[in-house]
């Protein structure tokens, strides 16, 4: 029998589809993965699909991975990590999305998605 965060990580990807990039499971907690071309689509439908329904955006973070966990870093460098609430499911889920370009490290905003954005885009 699948754990709830089992479940969740399973709509997830049945409801997102190709915007995914990745969508894990590790200690309860679900993670997706998803290109900064898709992150605003990906993130509207996070909050209007109903049987997901992310409502609020709990936290966004950026993350350095150059020497996460004391390793070297392979792939992008940057990444940028939202985590949401679903008060209608009682879920949380985290998005992670890299910037393309360590030099110049961009992701779309979601302000447009989560007004409260503003605050945590301005660090």
């Amino acid at each position: 029998m699948a754990t709830k965060s089992e479940t969740l990580a399973g709509l997830a990807r049945e409801d997102l589809g190709e915007r995914l990039e990745e969508a894990s499971v590790a200690f309860g907690e679900v993670t997706l993965a998803v290109a900064p071309k898709h992150l605003i689509t990906t993130m509207t439908a996070l909050r209007d699909v109903a049987r997901l329904r992310f409502e609020t955006l709990i936290d966004a973070c950026g993350v350095d991975y150059s020497a996460y966990e004391n390793s070297t870093c392979e792939g992008p460098r940057f990444a940028v990590v939202y985590h949401l609430l679903s008060l209608s499911n009682n879920q949380r889920i985290r998005v992670r999305t890299f910037a393309a370009d360590d030099d110049f490290p961009v992701v779309p905003s979601v302000v447009d998605v989560w007004p409260s954005a503003n605050w945590f885009e301005r660090e």
